[in-house]
């Protein structure tokens, strides 16, 4: 017999994690999590390129699976190759899977069936059912009707593995009705339902009377956001509304009488009928105006993250305290758009991303004025390029020297540029796409950074090409690298890359650990 074959370490690690080395799972978490960081980051890993796959639909990730043919089959990433956990029936376009969200089990809640304690994925289909469906086989653990008055479209969560809001697609006039004057009243609908057991918060109705123009609106931990076209952004209280403006409440699989009509909530042809309908300005807990309805709140204490309203003015960030509005501008010029946002890993801090140069930056309190913050460098991460500041020297006709001073665009596809920035919060690392265009493809690479000093831990080069032209999804899970690309004609190539570590050099620093 040939030599056993040493079991994967992510795998190890997740059956220490469970309990079998130490009853405190979150300590033995924890310490597995510090022993895979450093696998990933020691110089003998590699990240090897096990699988590459084509698809004519949509390909999505979440959680070690991967989704092809609208969620319709799933693919396992954990194995050394990965694997399909199962294929769902085929189905008419009516019934496809228009969007889903993985929903985890929540720690230390009793629920009322076995398999609620097990991944579920929460999928919205094209005929406006929503189903609840195993993370592992396949199989419709519930499935509930939402309406036939409107079509939903869209699934988000409202409270992270708490609470979703299932919006519907935009109500808009017809060429014909507009040129009769007539409008239509209801621009969208929002459904919310508490998650595991699912329950019914309500769903909302978005009128034209109440709150005019608006082109989109959701919600996000218990506010709702209305976006207007103008660059307005408001904020409500969802809860107020729920309290104040709720005609009836709905309870799913009970009977109901509405409009007349009388049904059972969820089940179809009743459906779920709209059962907050706002008849007045509901109260107003903040506004503002802000390009491209570009909003965001976090820090701490509370900030918010505008660009200013004017075109000319893309690329120029403001940062106030939500209390004041204070807090002075931040400013960046390049051909291409920056980004920022506030750091996943709750620390308050903020990402500001350019072409050549992410900085992360951090909000400190004024000395001797403890109610003012100011904005400074926590650490900046700069892309590998040649010297910017260059010297052009010319003779003239008289035989003078001439030199000139010239700066390389920040943009130029010939020198490295970030991409992606991404956050991995079980191991503590920030994953960074740098592309650089040599000749005529461009050639990336994945780095880690640590996110407590910036400092670079490993690089993986990719070993496709990379179009800049293309749209390109990176995502960095634990020992898993996989790179999603959208080519033009809805093409979709996939690419997974898993972390290959020498077995002697891997038997040390797990001994070392232990």
């Amino acid at each position: 017999m040939g030599p056993t074959r040493k079991p994967n370490v992510c795998r190890r690690l997740s059956r220490r994690a469970l309990g079998f080395f130490a009853r405190d799972a979150g300590v033995v978490q924890r310490t597995n999590l510090g022993i895979l960081r450093e696998l990933v980051c020691q110089g003998s890993t590699k990240f090897k390129n096990v699988w590459t796959t084509h698809s004519k639909s949509p390909i999505a990730y979440e959680r070690g699976r991967i989704y092809f043919d609208n969620y319709r089959c799933c693919v396992s990433s954990v194995a050394s190759e990965p694997k399909k956990l199962y294929e769902m029936p085929k189905c008419s376009k009516l019934e496809k899977i228009e969007d889903a969200l993985l929903w985890e089990c929540p720690v230390g809640e009793v629920l009322p069936d076995p398999s609620d304690y097990k991944s579920s994925l929460i999928a919205l289909t094209a005929h406006n059912w929503l189903l609840r469906i195993s993370a592992t086989t396949g199989k419709i653990l519930e499935k509930i009707y939402l309406a036939s008055y409107c079509k939903f479209r869209y699934l988000s969560w409202d409270t992270p593995q708490e609470v979703i809001a299932v919006k519907s697609a935009q109500n808009k006039s017809s060429a014909v009705a507009r040129q009769a004057g007539i409008q239509q009243p209801i621009l969208l609908y929002l459904a919310v339902f508490q998650v595991l057991p699912f329950s019914l918060v309500g769903v909302l109705e978005i009128n034209k009377r109440i709150f005019g123009n608006v082109t989109d609106a959701t919600l996000s931990h218990g506010i709702l956001i209305v976006m207007y076209s103008s660059g307005l952004v408001r904020l409500y209280s969802f809860q107020a509304i729920t309290e104040q403006f709720m005609q009836q409440k709905l309870d799913l699989g009970c009977a109901c009488r509405w409009g007349g009509t009388t049904g059972t909530v969820g089940e179809a042809p009743f459906g779920i009928p709209c059962n907050i309908k706002i008849t007045d300005s509901p109260p107003l807990l903040f506004e503002v105006s802000s390009l491209e309805n570009a909003f965001q709140i976090g820090g701490h204490p509370w900030h918010y993250i505008i660009t200013p309203n004017k075109k000319k003015q893309k690329g120029v960030f403001h940062i106030c305290a939500l209390k004041d509005n204070s807090l002075p501008e931040m400013e960046c010029c390049s051909l291409e758009s920056d980004w920022i946002y506030f750091h996943p890993d709750a620390s308050g801090r903020i990402i500001h991303v350019g072409p050549n140069q992410i900085k992360v930056l951090k909000l400190n309190e004024i000395e001797n004025n403890s109610s003012q913050h100011q904005i400074s460098e926590d650490f900046v991460i700069l892309a590998n390029r040649e010297n910017k500041n260059e010297n052009l020297v010319t003779v003239t006709a008289s035989g003078r020297v001439v030199k000139k001073s010239f700066n390389l665009l920040d943009d130029d596809p010939e020198q490295e540029t970030f991409k992606i920035v991404d956050y991995e919060d079980e191991l503590d690392l920030l994953s960074v796409v740098a592309v650089t265009q040599i000749d005529a493809e461009g050639k990336a690479h994945l780095d880690f950074h640590c996110n407590e000093y910036g400092t670079l831990l490993k690089s993986i080069p990719l070993v496709e090409s990379w179009d800049v032209t293309y749209s390109h999804e990176v995502y960095f899970d634990r020992d898993l690298v996989l790179h999603i690309e959208q080519k033009p004609n809805r093409v979709f190539s996939c690419y997974v890359y898993q972390m290959v570590c020498d077995p002697a050099e891997e038997e040390e620093i797990l001994n070392k650990s232990c």
